[in-house]
C-alpha cells in the first residue's frame, strides 16, 4: 500500500477529512488511522498528497495490530452480549481538524487553555448531560463521555471540572469565550463551525460499537484551536492502541440499547407502576439509614427480584434484594421476604462493600460495590491482584471490567457480573431522566 497522506480540505481552513473506505484502515507514516467522515463532503476539493508534515500524529504502524484487533472483535463469550465484535471503537467525533490532525507541528508559545490546565491542575469541560456525554444526579458523575474525559485528565496528571449547560451552543460558546478548556458533546459539525471551534475525530477505523451501543456517533470533545497542545495531546491520547481497547470497552459498558425495545422498556415501565409503590417508602428510609442514593437501591432491587419481595431462586436466595441465608444473616434480617427487612440488609452489605472499596473514588467506586455484591468481594480482589501482577492500576473499573471481559470464556461468572452492572447503571439512568416513572 502506498504510504501517504490523503485529506480533503473545506472551505474552512481548520477543517479537513481523511478518506476511508468501508472503515477500512489506511495506514501511511504521516498520519493515523481515521474513518471517512459521516458530515457532507460537498464543496471539498480533490485529494491531494499532504506534503508539509514537520511531526507525525500517533498510528497504527502495521497490518499485524489490525489482526489482533480483528481477532479481539470476533471473540465470543458464553453469553451473546458480550460477543467482541461490539467492542472495538473509539469515540467517533464531528469533524476533523487539518492542522490538529494531520501536521502536529508546534511552535511559539502555549495556547492559554494548555498553560491554565497544567498552572491550575484542572481541566474545565463544557458538556450536556445526555446518553453518550454524561450523567449528573446528586453529584454523581458519570457517563461514556465522562469516563473517555476523565482517562484523558488522568493522562494529564489534572482533575476534571464538567460544568453542565443546557443545550450545546452554550457549551461549545464557554469553549470559544475561554470558560471551559474544551467541550464534550454530540454537536453536528454545521454548530461546530458556527461557533468557531474545532472538533477532534478519532474513530480510528473502529467505530461500530458507538452505534450498537445505542451510542450517539457524532460524540465529539471540541477546542478553541487545533494548534492548542490540549487538543493536539488528546489526539494522540485517544488513537493510542491501549486506549482503543480501552475506548471499546467504556462503550460496551455504558451501553443503552437495554431499555431501548418495547418488551423490555414497557414491563420496566409496568413493574415500577405497579410494585414500586408499594415499597418506595422503604427504599427511601432504608437509603437515608445507609446513606445510599434510594434510587440505586431501586435499581438494584429490580434486577434481582423485579421488586418482587417473594422472589426465589433456584439457588436459595429469596427475597426483594435477594440475599443468601449467610448475607441475611450477618446484616441482621431474620425474615428474608419481608420487604422492609430485606432492603435494608440489601443497604447494609452495600455500605459495607462501599466501604471496602472506600479508596476508590466515584463512579467506580459504585461500580466496585456492585461487582462485589453479585459475585463477592473476595472475587473482585483476586481479579485486582491479577491486576496488580500485570502492572495495571486494580482500583480502575475500566480494567476490571476489561479483565472480565477477556476471561468471560473460562468464567461464566464474569459474563453474569457484567451484565449485572451495566443493567443497574442503565435502570438508575432510566430511573433519573424519566421520572414520570416514579409519579
Amino acid at each position: 500500500m502506498q504510504r501517504m497522506t490523503y485529506w480533503y480540505k473545506s472551505s474552512k481552513a481548520s477543517h479537513t477529512h481523511l478518506p476511508i473506505d468501508n472503515q477500512q484502515l489506511a495506514y501511511c507514516q504521516d498520519c493515523h488511522p481515521v474513518r471517512k467522515s459521516v458530515v457532507n463532503t460537498q464543496g471539498f476539493y480533490k485529494p491531494q498528497p499532504n506534503k508539509n508534515i514537520n511531526k507525525p500524529a500517533p498510528r497504527l504502524t502495521d497490518l499485524s495490530l489490525l489482526d489482533k484487533l480483528n481477532a479481539y472483535l470476533d471473540r465470543d463469550t458464553k453469553h451473546k452480549k458480550w460477543t467482541k465484535n461490539k467492542l472495538i471503537a473509539s469515540i467517533t467525533l464531528a469533524s476533523l481538524s487539518v492542522i490538529g490532525i494531520s501536521n502536529f507541528a508546534f511552535s511559539g508559545p502555549e495556547p492559554e487553555a494548555y498553560s491554565t490546565v497544567m498552572a491550575t491542575k484542572t481541566l474545565t469541560l463544557a458538556s450536556v448531560a445526555g446518553d453518550s456525554t454524561f450523567f449528573s444526579t446528586d453529584g454523581f458523575q458519570h457517563g461514556f463521555g465522562y469516563d473517555i474525559a476523565r482517562s484523558y485528565a488522568n493522562e494529564l496528571g489534572v482533575t476534571l471540572l464538567v460544568k453542565n449547560f443546557d443545550n450545546e451552543v452554550e457549551a461549545l460558546h464557554a469553549v470559544s469565550t475561554g470558560e471551559a478548556d474544551m467541550a464534550l458533546t454530540t454537536a453536528s459539525t454545521q454548530l461546530i463551525e458556527k461557533n468557531d471551534v474545532t472538533a477532534i475525530n478519532i474513530s480510528c477505523g473502529f467505530d461500530s460499537s458507538l452505534t450498537q451501543n445505542g451510542l450517539n456517533p457524532r460524540t465529539s470533545w471540541s477546542f478553541r484551536s487545533n494548534q492548542d497542545q490540549l487538543a493536539v495531546q488528546a489526539s494522540h491520547f485517544l488513537c493510542q492502541n491501549g486506549q482503543l481497547i480501552n475506548t471499546a470497552n467504556i462503550a460496551n459498558f455504558y451501553d443503552q440499547t437495554l431499555l431501548k425495545d418495547d418488551y423490555n422498556r414497557k414491563h420496566f415501565e409496568k413493574v415500577m407502576a405497579n410494585n414500586l409503590p408499594l415499597y418506595l417508602a422503604s427504599f427511601q428510609e432504608q437509603a437515608e439509614n445507609y446513606d445510599h442514593d434510594w434510587q440505586l437501591l431501586v435499581a438494584m432491587g429490580y434486577q434481582e427480584s423485579q421488586l418482587d419481595a417473594n422472589a426465589v431462586s433456584p439457588t436459595g436466595v429469596r427475597g426483594l434484594m435477594m440475599l443468601t441465608n449467610n448475607t441475611a444473616e450477618a446484616m441482621g434480617v431474620s425474615n428474608r421476604v419481608d420487604p422492609y427487612q430485606s432492603i435494608g440488609g440489601g443497604a447494609r452489605y452495600l455500605e459495607q462493600l462501599k466501604e471496602r472499596f472506600s479508596d476508590i473514588p466515584n463512579p467506580d467506586r459504585i461500580w466496585f460495590a456492585l461487582a462485589s455484591y453479585n459475585m463477592g468481594p473476595n472475587a473482585i480482589a483476586k481479579i485486582q491482584d491479577k491486576l496488580s501482577l500485570a502492572g495495571k492500576d486494580p482500583n480502575s473499573w475500566a480494567n476490571v471490567y476489561s479483565y472480565m471481559l477477556d476471561n468471560a470464556t473460562s468464567n461464566s461468572r464474569y459474563v453474569q457480573c457484567m451484565h449485572y452492572v451495566t443493567s443497574i447503571r442503565s435502570y438508575l439512568e432510566t430511573l433519573k431522566s424519566q421520572t414520570n416513572l416514579l409519579t
